[in-house]
């Protein structure tokens, strides 16, 4: 056979194989077996008479869900008749299907059913124990059942509710006055220090604290009454008993709680206070340094004594904060989820809230770092002028002429040319010029001595260092003066810049030597003077006698 009629085969062979492979359903992986679906536990129901417990029923019963066992027993007890109540109680076993179990019924009637399913695995606890202790809990049933319809327990419990309700009035009454009285006397003693305006007294915040401590102790203390009565009246009746056990386990639970919160905090909190004491140590000798360096004791390089203050109080703060990131994870209840949340939303309002703040506070730091200006200086920024009584973290604070408090941010600041007239002064007080023009007609040697004389004539200016002047330009018409005097207080440049002035005209008139401000188109014949004549007339006559008189 050739090898032409070999392939023909093979394509008429190859035809059916491919019309099976393409036609066939593919083959699919088996599928793992599903788990058998698990019955829902039904919720668990507890059977109660009289205020107790008699059992827990934790599975169905023939079907029947363990809260629908309860409202069955229920019904059963309550069609019971008052002959039933001493009839004998038996347990009987049964066994229903798959399961067993205890039935209890009075004579021939039946109550209910416990089976094995009911026991508490988690308690490890038996068959026989539940079936055991579910008799005890009906005989103390029945037992309570015949107190609670006894006359003469009845007349029991009512006598000592009534004892412990008087006796509750009574304590009432008594923490009420004595909380009065205490507080009367607190507020009393607290006014008497607060009327003391020399000094702060400490014991007025004392008193305040101590009457606001007295108003919650009177309160705690009504509280703990109230509570102690009520677990008294409940326990005075057989039917109500143990709602009272309930609350004094309750109560003691609590406080067993908090104290061995308190217990276990208390390594934590004694390491809290070991690194706050610490803490304040450090700060105190460094605080201690600082002042040192303030009053020259202590000379460091690139410390400027009027820097101290600043320097200090980030030292301060770094160390502050670095004591309390130590001392916080020591901090009862540091670690908990409301904790640290309430930490991030802190941090968060903080970060959105404190950019201006902190941008101000960095100007601050330019501010006293710079050494430009200090308290008490005189300065000048932008239109604003006066004395600085205050450079604080945020702002600065300067009183002028007018006595008008000016509050200039520290961002403000730092972009304004600040004009320190008290920086280079030193002991020689604070400069203070004016400026006149005068003719060339007039000789500069006399022009000198009348501003001399003006400036020492003037009120508040310092005989020593003494005033000076100089020519500062000779412009077209006239010549310009500039007299120079130092003064002592800087508050009143306006003022006694005004004094100077007026004895300078004064002295200028009465040497006969013309100001030649405004400026003159022509000259006049006559000097532009005020003749000394005329230096009081009226109504400046009249001012002068009346402040003579006043003298």
């Amino acid at each position: 056979m050739s090898l032409v009629h070999f392939s023909r085969v093979l394509r008429l062979l190859a035809l059916p194989l491919l019309w099976l492979l393409f036609t066939l359903p593919p083959v699919q992986a088996a599928s793992p077996v599903a788990p058998a679906t698990q019955v829902p536990r039904p919720p668990e129901a507890t059977l109660r008479l009289i205020n107790r417990d008699i059992v827990t029923f934790r599975a169905s019963l023939a079907g029947v869900a363990p809260v629908a066992r309860v409202e069955r027993a229920k019904a059963r007890i309550g069609e019971l008749t008052l002959a039933d109540i001493d009839l004998p109680l038996t347990a009987l076993p049964f066994a229903l299907a798959e399961q067993r179990g205890v039935q209890f019924t009075l004579g021939n009637r039946l109550l209910f059913s416990v089976i094995e399913e009911d026991v508490d695995a988690e308690a490890r606890q038996s068959f026989k124990a539940l079936v055991a202790e579910t008799e005890s809990r009906l005989t103390e049933a029945r037992r309570a059942w015949h107190q609670s319809n006894d006359a003469q327990t009845m007349i029991r419990g009512l006598l000592k509710t009534a004892v412990a309700t008087v006796a509750f009035g009574f304590m009432i009454w008594l923490a009420y006055i004595g909380s009065r009285r205490m507080v009367a006397w607190l507020e009393r003693k607290r006014d008497h220090y607060a009327a003391r305006f020399d000094h702060v007294d400490w014991r007025e915040f004392l008193a305040r604290m101590a009457v606001g401590t007295i108003v919650l102790a009177q309160w705690v203390v009504i509280l703990a009454l109230a509570y102690a009565w009520l677990a008294v009246v409940l326990g005075s009746f057989v039917v109500t008993q143990p709602l009272s056990l309930g609350l004094s386990r309750w109560f003691l639970g609590h406080v067993s709680w908090v104290a061995e919160g308190a217990v276990a905090s208390l390594p934590g909190i004694v390491t809290i206070i070991i690194v706050l004491v610490l803490t304040r140590a450090i700060v105190d000798v460094l605080g201690y340094f600082f002042d040192a360096v303030q009053k020259g004791r202590v000379i460091l390089p690139m410390v400027h004594p009027e820097t101290t203050s600043a320097t200090r109080r980030i030292v301060t703060f770094l160390v502050w904060g670095l004591g309390i990131a130590v001392a916080y994870p020591y901090l009862p209840g540091s670690s908990s989820d409301a904790f640290r949340g309430l930490s991030v939303l802190f941090g968060l309002m903080i970060t959105l809230g404190s950019t201006g703040l902190v941008t101000q506070a960095m100007s601050g730091l330019v501010v006293v770092y710079s050494r430009a200006l200090r308290k008490g200086d005189f300065v000048e920024v932008g239109t604003v002028q006066g004395v600085v009584t205050e450079v604080a973290a945020l702002a600065i604070k300067i009183v002028n002429v007018r006595n008008e408090e000016i509050t200039i941010p520290n961002s403000v600041l730092i972009g304004s040319p600040i004009h320190n007239y008290s920086k280079l002064a030193g002991s020689q007080g604070t400069l203070l010029t004016t400026k006149v023009t005068i003719g060339y007609d007039t000789p500069w040697r006399q022009v000198y001595a009348m501003l001399i004389e003006a400036a020492v004539k003037t009120d508040g200016v310092r005989a020593a260092p003494a005033p000076y002047v100089f020519q500062r330009a000779l412009s077209d018409f006239y010549v310009e003066y500039e007299v120079f005097a130092s003064i002592d207080k800087p508050l009143e440049r306006i003022p006694t810049l005004s004094r100077l002035h007026a004895n300078i005209q004064d002295a200028f008139n009465e040497y006969g030597v013309q100001i030649m401000s405004p400026h003159f188109m022509t000259q006049p014949e006559q000097p532009v003077v005020v003749a000394k004549e005329n230096w009081f007339a009226a109504p400046a006559s009249q001012a002068q006698d009346r402040a003579r008189d006043s003298g």
